[in-house]
């Protein structure tokens, strides 16, 4: 990162190397600040807001609820969305906005997600014996695997992030920031991709628990086909930034997601 006048913000006009300025944050004194103007207040407070009476109406009506794995999956996601906000803040100031919640994630996600839940308490209501951990062996062994993989999956999304740090984005970058460097160590020693890995298996886990069949195969082809998609172009960027260094990387570390192995042609943020 190339050192700033104490109080000058990195935007369009004081920074040649960032010319949209959009996420580098502003510096003070040597540190880093999220901008104003991307984060306001109301919404960061509404947002949180709305994540508490997830968590409290989860977690309040557990003892009350028949399927007790969906009030865990409403955890889950609230947990996810929190993470994703809170590790930006905490790790990448100056790349957090509002929008770090990923409540925005597109009409596909919110659709992906009332399908299952509906599903799932569709299930409840015509079949509220099958729908339990308990209702045969393989219910209960589907049901921990779905749980460890949401355990997994939350935790790699989690390091990826705070391991890449100001080099993390939640966006493909097609230009390269001044702070972006290529991060091949910890978690990205195991996998390429770890926050797509993260999130793939999160995803599906999330399915098993609920022990939704239909909703576990639309979300696996769904994510397949979208992360295939993305890291073939994200990884066309990655090769133009870093040249021979991430093509090296890429023969040495797989993405973890099955099938899914692009080395690219000429996106930024290594994820």
């Amino acid at each position: 990162m190339n050192s700033r006048e104490p109080g000058r913000s990195r935007n369009s006009e004081q920074d040649p190397e960032n010319p949209s300025g959009s996420d580098v944050g502003v510096m003070i004194k040597g540190k880093v600040y999220p901008y104003v103007e991307k984060n306001p207040l109301d919404a960061i407070a509404l947002n949180g807001f709305n994540l508490g009476i997830a968590v409290g109406l989860a977690m309040g009506l557990l003892t009350y609820t028949f399927f007790k794995n969906f009030n865990v999956y409403v955890l889950a996601i609230s947990i996810f969305h929190f993470l994703e906000f809170f590790v930006t803040a905490r790790f990448n100031p100056g790349k957090v906005t509002s929008d770090s919640f990923l409540f925005n994630n597109g009409k596909a996600y919110i659709f992906s997600h009332l399908f299952a839940m509906t599903e799932a308490l569709v299930q409840c209501l015509f079949f509220p014996r099958w729908k339990s951990s308990f209702y045969s062996k393989a219910h209960l062994i589907i049901s921990l695997l779905g749980f460890l993989l949401i355990i997994m999956g939350q935790y790699v999304r989690t390091m990826a992030m705070v391991t890449a740090g100001k080099s993390f984005s939640h966006h493909v970058k097609q230009t390269r920031n001044s702070d972006h460097v290529l991060v091949t160590t910890g978690i990205y020693g195991w996998f390429r991709h770890p926050s797509y890995f993260g999130y793939f298996w999160w995803a599906l886990g999330t399915q098993l628990w609920l022990l939704n069949p239909l909703s576990f195969v639309m979300f696996a082809v769904v994510l397949w086909r979208f992360f295939d998609a993305r890291i073939e172009y994200e990884e066309r960027y990655l090769v133009a930034f870093f040249g021979l260094s991430y093509k090296d990387y890429t023969t040495k570390v797989g993405t973890g997601i099955p099938f899914v192995h692009s080395n690219s042609k000429p996106s930024s943020h290594l994820r």
